[in-house]
């Protein structure tokens, strides 16, 4: 029993991962569009930073329009996200193609790390050797990537909540943070002429930029690594499906992530009663899409006395008081 499936049990997990399928669609249709305008106006006004930072000679503004650029990969990697979802599985890859969204964000990372490393190096030679900024040029911009900043989270609040808008939604908060401290870095130096207030604070975006870029490297190893996502405890998922009606105990459970929207488990629950395991599967099933765990592979198990294997020579012990 433990090495095969029930046809009935194999019956209802298809058709439950088919209504799945149709509402992750509804969720992803809304959120594509909304990730794109996102993209598109994060990209274009990174462009006005980094240019106008070059001419101004502003570190804080040239680090704001990194983190820009890095979130813009992010948004782009979620509306890419949001696209592939749409395509089903295939005979070569039968869980679909979340799993890109992983190693895009790998590369995302990887790259984030690199530019943090720039600007931080240039960062500690201008406030070695400080270099003329020019303020007013530097508040103004900063001052319009701010209104941009809070359009665009706006943006993504009012859509649906899927996993990509919110992690979206954090780099664009981190942005507006990024904004906020290239307008304070314009605003010092415009009224102050402390020019090295400007590397100060780039290096507080950089900051900002390797604390999301940690973050989101934890996620994606974990992701590569097919480890329980952090929402999760398995203890206490193990918890969930012993205390369904008719389950004597759970074991070989695992959980894993298939990408930032999709979760799988697979389980063998140990059943009182056979004859049970249909209420029993609806009740686990539904016990874990509570839980956000949507793909689900279960397998039932009768609940038996424990079968001692003995030689082949061996005769067959007898129960307690039988007759040979």
């Amino acid at each position: 029993m433990s090495g095969q499936h029930s046809p009935r049990h194999e019956h209802e997990h298809g058709h439950g991962q088919h209504r799945h399928g149709d509402h992750a669609h509804q969720h992803t249709a809304d959120a594509g569009p909304r990730l794109l305008w996102a993209l598109l106006l994060t990209l274009c006004f990174a462009a006005v930073e980094a240019v106008t930072g070059f001419w101004s000679g502003s570190l804080a503004l040239l680090g704001d329009a990194g983190h820009m650029v890095t979130d813009s990969a992010s948004l782009a990697l979620a509306a890419f996200a949001a696209w592939l979802a749409q395509r089903p599985p295939t005979q070569r890859h039968t869980y679909g193609y979340g799993r890109v969204e992983t190693l895009a964000a790998l590369v995302n990372v990887l790259f984030m790390v690199v530019v943090v490393v720039g600007i931080s190096v240039v960062a500690v030679s201008r406030i070695l050797e400080p270099v003329a900024v020019k303020g007013e040029a530097v508040t103004v911009v900063a001052a319009l990537g701010l209104i941009l900043n809070i359009a665009v989270a706006w943006l993504l609040m009012h859509g649906e909540q899927t996993m990509n808008t919110r992690g979206a939604l954090l780099h664009v908060l981190g942005d507006l943070l990024g904004s906020i401290a290239a307008l304070v870095s314009g605003a010092v130096v415009m009224w102050t002429g402390w020019m090295t207030a400007d590397p100060l604070l780039s290096l507080l975006i950089c900051t900002l930029m390797l604390a999301s870029s940690l973050r989101l490297l934890r996620e994606v190893l974990q992701a590569l690594m097919e480890g329980v996502p952090a929402s999760l405890s398995t203890e206490q998922v193990a918890l969930v499906l012993a205390g369904i009606p008719g389950v004597a105990s759970v074991h070989d459970l695992h959980i894993w992530t298939l990408s930032s929207r999709r979760v799988a488990l697979s389980a063998h629950l140990v059943v009182e009663s056979i004859d049970q395991w249909p209420t029993v599967l609806a009740g686990s099933r539904h016990a874990l899409a509570e839980q956000g765990i949507m793909h689900v592979t279960l397998q039932p198990e009768p609940l038996s006395a424990p079968v001692r294997w003995l030689p082949a020579t061996a005769k067959p012990q007898q129960p307690d008081g039988a007759q040979s």
